[in-house]
């Protein structure tokens, strides 16, 4: 698929920057069977979709810059792919990357190319540590973010006692790591830590048994299901009445339609009214690194991609969340409060009040300075 998008009037005399959007080939997040029973903050509908709001709701802004935006979205098979796609963008002069690609794929893209690579889907800790990359950022928040936020949460509520839940898969054991990590270090304590399995197998019922998960004394269950079908159906389930917390019940999360502070109610009704459905976090991140191109282009001007280059590693961005957000210099991270929802209404926000920085209270949300893992950044 190769869709060409300009934006901005008179391109013949404006700065032109290219844009390639990089998306996983026959996306299964995208099957109709997922998107039907879709869990908190997975994918609602293609990234591109928002990511071309952010383009045309700027149009004004680039117009009066001399800037256009030209955006050509690619589809990859594998990591490989995504390398050569990228190398083949840059010879032809993309500007800038976005990939909405697995972690594997994303790393190779960013080595596929020198030009700034935009990630809008990968959660892994890794790609912001070991596996970083000095021409790599990231609109989608860490795993770690989302765990120092729901661990913030719980800390300000004073339940202490944490039950964890993990499910089978290989991504599920690292969050869970990463899940432990965050109740470490806000000083929780793990009352707890069992599997579970979905399965068909008579033998394996247990596993997936509620009641029997959840036996024990705990203030809160935590669970780990990167493909959400369990931990949608955890909450009102467990033996005591608690809060359920992780990828069910409470769940951190980049966006919720359901957010109405900050102008969130009119972004949401936008891509709504571009795509017929309401934006969710997907949707944000894809979103807010069209903001942040954008923000780039008019500030770069009719200058060269190397001045887009360095506008954009420098923007402060507008995401209707009610504070300016920035790149950290460490990680490529975006700096972003992360909103606390059940899915009908947003409960809160992190970082939560009280929650201290010497510098900036977002930092308090994953890797902060002085735990800097990525050697290639300053």
């Amino acid at each position: 698929m190769a869709l060409l998008a300009t934006l901005g009037a008179g391109a013949a005399q404006a700065a032109g920057f290219k844009l390639v959007l990089l998306v996983p080939a026959d996306d299964t997040r995208l099957e109709r069977g997922r998107l039907e029973r879709a869990a908190l903050g997975q994918a609602t509908g293609p990234a591109a979709d928002a990511l071309k709001l952010a383009l045309a709701d700027a149009k004004l802004e680039l117009d009066a810059a001399g800037a256009t935006l030209q955006l050509e979205v690619l589809e990859v098979a594998d990591a490989a792919a995504a390398k050569a796609a990228a190398s083949r963008a840059e010879a032809a002069g993309a500007a800038a990357l976005v990939t909405d690609l697995p972690a594997a794929w994303t790393l190779a893209a960013a080595d596929g190319a020198k030009a700034p690579v935009l990630n809008i889907g990968a959660a892994s800790d890794a790609l912001r540590a070991a596996d970083c990359r000095r021409n790599l950022f990231h609109l989608a928040p860490s795993e770690r973010m989302r765990a120092d936020a729901l661990a913030q949460w719980l800390t300000a509520r004073k339940w202490s006692q944490v039950l964890l839940l993990t499910g089978p898969e290989a991504a599920d054991k690292e969050r869970a790591a990463t899940a432990q990590a965050a109740i470490a270090r806000y000083g929780l304590k793990l009352a707890g830590s069992k599997p579970f399995k979905l399965s068909g197998d008579p033998r394996e019922r247990d596993l997936a048994n509620p009641l029997l998960l959840t036996q024990g004394q705990y203030d809160v269950v935590w669970v780990v299901d990167s493909d959400g079908e369990f931990a949608q159906t955890l909450p009102f389930r467990t033996a005591l009445p608690r809060l359920v917390v992780g990828d069910g019940g409470l769940v951190a999360l980049a966006w919720s339609s359901r957010y109405e502070r900050y102008g969130a109610p009119q972004v949401t009704r936008r891509l709504a009214k571009a795509a017929g459905r309401r934006m969710e976090s997907h949707d944000w991140t894809a979103w807010a690194a069209g903001k942040a191109l954008v923000a780039a282009a008019v500030k770069a001007g009719k200058g060269p991609v190397a001045a887009f280059h360095k506008a954009l590693a420098a923007v402060e961005l507008d995401g209707s969340k009610g504070v300016a957000m920035s790149f950290r210099a460490w990680d490529g991270q975006l700096r972003q409060p992360l909103l606390l929802s059940d899915g009908q209404a947003v409960i809160g926000t992190a970082p939560i009040e009280g929650i201290l920085h010497p510098k900036n209270a977002l930092d308090t949300l994953g890797a902060d300075q002085p735990e800097k893992l990525c050697k290639v950044r300053p």
